[in-house]
């Protein structure tokens, strides 16, 4: 099925497990929940793939400050991106690369094949704290160098990069966990925010945020949205990989997990 889903607790449990098995999804994701140790963790990941007798695609976020899941003491603590790219100053792609080489490597000791990062999403006068200091800056040009260096140096690690939030998140006040933010930026202004994800539409996966533009789509966000989809992330920005939802249980949308 075309899904993604978690599971509960530190193992997996025997009505997920058969419930994944009928399921048959395309791959699973981590939460803080589900991590203690690496033998822990590892033995998840195991069952994880044991369930669907296949090897699963298995999803993580592991951004560094606030969004890290593998945490001290067994795993490195990083600071927010965006404080690690303001200490590295001239050296912020080098140094961001090697960061995220290291995240994929150890994601990769704990059976973890791809992580939710890069955030290509621009800061601006409206970006939400939740979101800021997860992003690299707010020139086009510097978030697209660095955010490419984030892809690369995963990919260098072993590890698939997920590129979030297109078609962008930074234009607003709004944390998409709790409510629906609408953009009221014009097409010209929201040239800026596609840049950092045009330089990245030949990654292999993406991620939608859960926004409305009325300037693309007065009713639907764009996680829900054939003409953002079709026009502007499959189109404008020429992605064409594989593209999934930012997590659907997010107050953003509304309504049911089935609706």
């Amino acid at each position: 099925g075309a899904a993604i889903f978690g599971c509960a607790g530190l193992t997996l449990g025997r009505d997920e497990a058969a419930f994944f098995r009928a399921y048959d999804p395309f791959g699973f994701i981590l939460f803080a929940r589900n991590i203690d140790s690496p033998e822990q963790l590892r033995r998840l990941t195991d069952a994880l793939r044991d369930c669907v007798g296949r090897d699963a695609p298995i999803l993580i976020d592991q951004e560094g400050g606030r969004v890290q899941r593998l945490r001290a003491p067994h795993w490195r603590e990083w600071t927010p991106p965006l404080d690690f790219v303001t200490a590295a100053g001239d050296h912020a792609a080098r140094a961001l690369h090697l960061r995220y080489q290291l995240i994929a490597l150890e994601l990769g000791s704990v059976g973890i094949d791809a992580n939710c990062a890069p955030v290509a999403d621009l800061i601006t006068a409206a970006t939400h704290p939740f979101l800021k200091n997860r992003c690299y800056g707010a020139d086009p040009e510097r978030v697209s160098v660095l955010a490419r260096a984030v892809a690369q140096g995963l990919l260098d690690g072993g590890c698939l990069p997920v590129v979030k939030h297109m078609p962008g998140h930074g234009r607003t006040d709004v944390d998409t966990h709790k409510a629906l933010p609408t953009v009221s930026a014009s097409a010209a202004e929201l040239e800026d925010d596609l840049a950092p994800f045009r330089t990245l539409n030949h990654a292999l996966i993406g991620m939608t945020g859960h926004l409305v533009f009325p300037v693309w789509d007065a009713e639907n966000p764009a996680t829900l949205s054939p003409a953002i989809i079709r026009d502007v992330i499959r189109g404008s920005i020429g992605f064409d990989g594989l593209l999934l939802t930012d997590d659907i249980d997010m107050e953003a949308l509304g309504g049911t997990i089935p609706e």
